[in-house]
């Protein structure tokens, strides 16, 4: 499973890494808790260990995954999602997001970036982008071993 020091994604918060594992009580049994402090707002979660799975916590990418995560960026098919409903999409890119797989995670930033640049997005929709981008670019970070700035700017340069 984590070791402490392990870096991992939180899918809803970005990169951080396994600083403790604790047990608690919780429901009156104990329960093991792995305790991450985030890269990104310096914030600590405390997250079950029966519950890594679920929520999709996963080890960083490694070079080959962010090969495959440069050819979503580059991806320029028709956006079949236009003729849903705005509260639907932003649905179904959330659900992509809590996944915790790192190529819907790029592909919701791609196809929210080039819907920005052919018509502006809503406003949920541009914090949400906001949001994709702030998780994808901590778990760059790591990968490669740059500062926030660096892992942005390779983001944004597969999105003009």
């Amino acid at each position: 499973m984590f070791a402490i020091g392990d870096k991992v994604v939180y899918p809803m918060h970005g990169a951080g890494v396994v600083e403790a594992i604790e047990e608690r009580i919780f429901d009156s049994r104990p329960t093991k808790y792995l305790v991450l402090s985030m890269f990104l707002g310096n914030m600590k979660v405390h997250v079950p260990m029966a519950s890594v799975d679920k929520i999709g916590l996963r080890t960083v990418s490694d070079a080959k995954a962010v090969k495959k995560i440069e050819g979503v960026l580059k991806e320029r098919t028709a956006n079949n999602m236009r003729s849903i409903t705005w509260n639907r999409r932003f649905a179904i890119y959330v659900d992509k997001m809590k996944s915790g797989n790192v190529l819907d995670l790029a592909e919701v930033i791609r196809i929210l970036a080039v819907q920005d640049h052919e018509k502006k997005l809503s406003t949920g929709e541009r914090r949400l982008l906001a949001s994709a981008r702030q998780i994808l670019a901590s778990e760059l970070m790591i990968t490669a071993n740059s500062d926030l700035a660096s892992a942005e700017a390779w983001i944004d340069k597969f999105l003009k």
